[in-house]
This record gives structure tokens, sequence and C-alpha cells, in this order.
């Protein structure tokens, strides 16, 4: 008698659990189309420069004692920053202010049609120097540690190697592809026997967001459909939806790319793999990574579908420096930098890294 009741009260308790949620998943499905999304980036700070695509934000302290040397981290220049600054408890840059950094990013911009000519040698270089040359005016501390996620990587790795470390007092890269002919679909995608890139730029100029969004997605065509199924089977969550909210904004918040960075990346980058074979220049600069020689952390992620671990394995090899740290951790792309993983392992770690670094 006592065991079926036991098992009549399991069952009742699991009627109501389902209903409950059933319940709670109609009110949020509803919420979820019909408010607005919720706040990101939320860290506060102030424009320092802009000019053109190139905004540059410095963050308010959030500790009395600030290391000597400042942070200047390079955001990726297919998304919004905001990634690296999502949410409260959830924020690289909050976490870096309450250890003691001073803190400044490089926000990129939408460039507009007037910026279609803008190059590799203009994000890599001059917009890289141009904030470095900021940081200076407000700080009087000429060296940076310059902080790059994935093409915010590449980007630092370029300025970095081509300015032969001027500037640069430590280099710290997130899953940053070197070998981009081992990029999986993006590479097939853009086979220079199929990909007129010089036709696609002369026609249309810059790169818009939803081209950029569509490659995002063939390169791993089931993220899309699996995270909407684990929309539905947690909507009953309010805190879990409204994260997903916010990751889901970032992923589809895209930026249009100016053309001729576009090209240069393309051809430079991906069919030559200049960054890879040391046949990489710019602006007249040979860009080899042996030239890199400050000391250097990079962190991969192990289930990286956008930039896979065979594209960023060679990097800490092929780079000049003598202290040099690899750390390879279990996520994706965006958990490495900004999830729970990220919380309790990468950014500790890269805090131990950076403070016997930075006095």
């Amino acid at each position: 008698m006592s065991e079926t009741k036991n098992k009549n009260t399991s069952t009742a308790d699991r009627i109501r659990q389902l209903v409950d949620r059933t319940i709670k998943r109609n009110i949020n499905g509803v919420s979820y189309f019909l408010t607005p999304d919720p706040p990101v980036g939320q860290s506060k700070h102030d424009i320092v420069h802009r000019r053109g695509p190139l905004q540059l934000l410095h963050y308010h302290p959030l500790s009395e004692e600030v290391y000597k040397t400042p942070i200047l981290i390079v955001a990726p220049t297919t998304n919004r920053s905001y990634c690296l600054d999502m949410m409260p408890g959830v924020s690289l840059v909050e976490f870096l202010l309450k250890n003691g950094y001073d803190v400044f990013l490089i926000d990129w911009q939408p460039p507009g049609p007037e910026d279609k000519y803008l190059s590799l040698e203009d994000y890599a270089q001059t917009f890289i120097a141009e904030a470095i040359a900021n940081v200076d005016r407000i700080t009087g501390e000429s060296e940076v540690s310059l902080i790059g996620y994935c093409m915010g990587g590449t980007l630092s790795t370029i300025y970095t190697a081509s300015f032969r470390n001027e500037g640069v007092r430590n280099l710290v890269c997130f899953t940053t592809p070197v070998d981009l002919q081992e990029m999986g679909m993006f590479t097939k995608t853009t086979d220079k026997e199929h990909f007129d890139v010089d036709r696609l730029v002369d026609s249309i100029g810059n790169i818009p967001p939803n081209m950029v969004v569509q490659g995002f997605m063939m390169a791993d065509p089931g993220t899309k459909p699996a995270s909407q199924i684990n929309l539905w089977r947690n909507m009953w969550d309010s805190e879990w939806v409204e994260n997903f909210r916010k990751y889901d904004r970032w992923a589809n918040d895209m930026l249009p790319l100016a053309g001729e960075y576009f090209r240069d990346t393309v051809k430079d980058l991906v069919w030559e793999n200049g960054l890879y074979t040391g046949k990489l220049v710019v602006g007249g600069k040979p860009t080899k990574l042996k030239n890199i020689t400050v000391p250097f952390f990079h962190a991969q992620a192990k289930h990286d579908s956008l930039v896979p671990p065979a594209a960023s394995r060679p990097f800490v090899q092929l780079v000049g420096s003598k202290d040099k740290t690899e750390l390879v951790l279990n996520g994706g792309h965006v958990s490495l930098v900004c999830g729970p993983n990220a919380v309790s392992r990468l950014w500790p770690q890269l805090d131990d890294w950076l403070s016997e670094r930075s006095a």
C-alpha cells in the first residue's frame, strides 16, 4: 500500500511539474517575442577616441589599486564587442577591472560606404597603432598587454609581428586562427577555384552582415537548429531564456566587413596562408610569427567549430617568444571566453599569468 501511494505521489508530482513548466513555457514564449532584448555591455566606460570604424573605449576602474601596464582588447571584426562584456558575473571586462587592470577595448563600428577601401593594413596596423598611442596619451604608458579574440587575435598578432613588438609588453590571444587552410567550411567556400573575391568586392563594396551570418552558419550548420531545440526545452526557465537571448543576440549581431579588408583576408590569409607560411607582408612589413618575442599566452577550445583546433594549434610553436603559455580547454568558440568554463578556468589562469607581467 505504501509503495503504491509513493508511486501515485511521484506521478502526481511529475504531472504538476509538467503543467507548471507548460504554463511558464507559454508565458516566457510570449515574452521572448514581445519584450526588448535584455541589456548587454553594461560596464561603465568612456569613448576616448573615434575615427571611421575604430572606436576606443576606456572602462571605469573597479579596484583601488591598478596594475601599471594597461590592457588593450581587440574585439573580432565580425561581431559586436559586448561578448566580452555580456553581463555582470559573465564579463571578461568586469573580471579584469575587479582584479586591478586598466582596460581599454577596440569596439569596431560598422564601416560605411566611404570605408570600403580600408585594408588589412588599416585594421591590423594603423588602427591598432592609433589605439596604443591613445592609451599612451591617457595613461602615460607606452606599452600595453594586447588581448585579441578570434580575428581580433589575428589582427593583434599581425601588429605585434610586423612592428616587432613595438608598444606591446604582453600578447594574449583566444581561439586565434593561424593556419587558415584548416578553417574547415570557411576554407572550402572561399576556395579560389570557385570563389571570385575580386568580383564580389568590386561589385558590392563592403560585405553585408547577412552574408557574414550565412558564412558562420555554413561553418557549423547544426548549431542554429540545436540552439532552437534547447530554447524550447528550457523555455520554462526565465533565467535560462534571458541568458540565451543575450548570446543569441550577439551571435546574430554581425558587422559588415570593409571590402578591401575582406579581399586581403581571403587572398593573403586564406589563399596564401601567409601567417602560417611566414610569407605575409602587410603595409610593406614582413609579418613573421618568429618576430614576436614578448611573453605570449594562447587559449584554444577543444570543440571550437568556427576556429577548429587544427587552425590554431601551430600558433605557440611558431611564435618566437621564450616565455609562452598554451591553454587548451573544453568548450566552444564562445563559451571559452564568456561561458561558465571561462569564469572558472580561463579567466583565473589569465589573471595569474598577466599579474606577474603587468607590474
